[in-house]
């Protein structure tokens, strides 16, 4: 799909932005298309692009409307009955596991007068009744019973349901795409899964997790995951020594949707349980599902996030630790979780100090673009992608 710029420029009729406005906007708009065409710049975003309300609501439509999203991991919906309700770009989402094993994904807002039928968090149900006038609805998003409605002949409960959602699991990854049509997202996904043959994925178990807000725009958050550069300067003392900020990644584009990042170790890792080949104990494995997930694969260790926005200045970040099952047989697991969810936060408190100081300077006037070094190959090609978000 193509569309002339004036046209994604976000028209609110009465409350429609002034002339200037508007032209900044297709001016940002502009810059972001270039990133799609050959020849692309070697140049940050322009700041308006984290920053410009209507940048974020052609977001929240063309790639958040349309895109795989990661939610959750399989261990989070293990149970017949497991949900996990969460807001992604301002839509709220619920995923649950029916009693036959299927994973269903639609909207929690109730079919009568719009209250959601579950708070954000995770649980586990036999149905999801709506607080308000009790309407009940079943783990599939089928109505199961409506309150006091046999008098009105115009209300058909065999036609009422949640709306669906897209659901896919993939080697224990579970992710949501609002669009119910949307093509399915394992194909894209086959030479990352032989990539990770070694890894175990399907034997592995969650040990930690967690969910985060941090104050950026999910943009700034994504283009930092794409990119080891920022250890020297984030990570001194927990990452620069093993993954050094000067390494020189390799970068592999499988899709608009996959990108494979591999940094090497500074000293080769070695596992003790998974069949990693030299290759695998010599460099990170990172793993980056457009628009927001990311997975760092190292050693017996697989690291999952997911960075969801929240508003324009506001990102979830949710995100798991993952081991072989053979590793912690025995362990004491809440002392496992202890130590891993200690490290991981550890890393993300970094990021999170860093990236909201980094959204402070966006509205700067004297905020700009910067060229990207050769250590940051993975950033362009997140900007690539994000304009074969914006302009398919």
């Amino acid at each position: 799909m193509t569309s002339t710029l004036p046209d994604l420029v976000p028209d609110a009729g009465a409350a429609a932005p002034g002339p200037q406005r508007r032209e900044q906007t297709a001016a940002a708009l502009r810059e972001l298309r270039r990133y799609g065409e050959p020849g692309a710049p070697a140049i940050s975003l322009p700041p308006d692009a984290f920053a410009l309300p209507e940048i974020y609501e052609l977001e929240r439509e063309r790639v958040f409307g349309r895109s795989w999203v990661l939610v959750a991991h399989a261990d989070q919906l293990a149970q017949p009955g497991d949900y996990v309700s969460l807001t992604v770009a301002g839509e709220l989402v619920l995923v649950a596991r029916h009693t036959d094993g299927s994973l269903y994904g639609m909207s929690p807002i109730c079919r009568h007068r719009m209250m959601p039928v579950v708070e954000a968090g995770a649980g586990n149900t036999t149905s999801f009744t709506c607080p308000y006038h009790l309407w009940r609805y079943g783990l599939d998003g089928k109505l199961v019973g409506a309150t006091f409605m046999k008098g009105n002949p115009a209300f058909d409960p065999k036609n009422c349901r949640l709306p669906g959602f897209a659901v896919e699991q993939w080697h224990g990854f579970v992710f949501v795409n609002l669009d119910a049509d949307a093509e399915p997202l394992a194909p894209h996904l086959a030479r990352i899964s032989a990539d990770m043959t070694n890894y175990l994925l399907d034997e592995m178990v969650q040990v930690g997790s967690w969910v985060e807000e941090w104050g950026c725009n999910w943009k700034i958050a994504v283009e930092n995951a794409h990119e080891n550069y920022h250890v020297m300067g984030f990570h001194p003392e927990t990452l620069q020594p093993s993954t050094p900020g000067g390494a020189d990644p390799d970068v592999r584009a499988d899709s608009s949707w996959a990108t494979v990042l591999r940094v090497p170790f500074t000293e080769p890792v070695e596992p003790m349980v998974l069949p990693l080949n030299e290759e695998e104990r010599q460099s990170l494995y990172g793993l980056f599902v457009f628009p927001t997930a990311s997975l760092a694969a190292f050693g017996d260790q697989v690291i999952w996030l997911s960075f969801l926005p929240l508003a324009i200045d506001r990102t979830e970040v949710r995100g798991g630790i993952l081991m072989p099952a053979a590793l912690i047989e025995g362990a004491d697991l809440d002392e496992v979780r202890r130590q891993s969810e200690g490290y991981a936060g550890m890393i993300n408190a970094e990021d999170q100090r860093g990236l909201e100081a980094v959204q402070r300077a966006v509205g700067s006037r004297f905020a700009g673009r910067g060229h990207l070094s050769p250590k940051e190959p993975g950033v362009r090609v997140f900007y690539e992608n994000l304009a074969h978000s914006l302009f398919r």
